[in-house]
């Protein structure tokens, strides 16, 4: 079992859906950390980080997102533990406010 940091965007209609809601639920379920905030470009960004199997999942199941969600695109890269740093003092998931 092996650790990874992915980075994503997704793009569609992923705002006004519960989009962040979703994926802080989704990721804490699988033991991941990192964040999800809104964009002001219309996209939500996040990154996850944990086990590489579900750190995976979690970006495949952010192709579908919440049921209201029209996911067009989502951008995967690899991040550094730098980009957890954004996350909220003590938490292990947080939703940030938009950029």
């Amino acid at each position: 079992m092996s650790d990874a940091i992915r980075h994503v965007t997704i793009r569609g209609r992923v705002q006004g859906v519960g989009f962040r809601y979703w994926a802080r639920r989704a990721a804490t379920a699988r033991g991941l950390t990192g964040w999800v905030r809104n964009r002001r470009d219309g996209s939500v960004e996040a990154v996850f980080a944990g086990d590489e199997q579900a750190v995976a999942e979690m970006v495949k199941l952010c192709r579908r997102g919440p049921d209201a969600a029209r996911v067009a695109t989502v951008e995967e890269q690899p991040a550094g533990p730098d980009e957890l740093n954004l996350r909220k003092n003590g938490e292990r998931f947080s939703e940030l406010s938009t950029v």
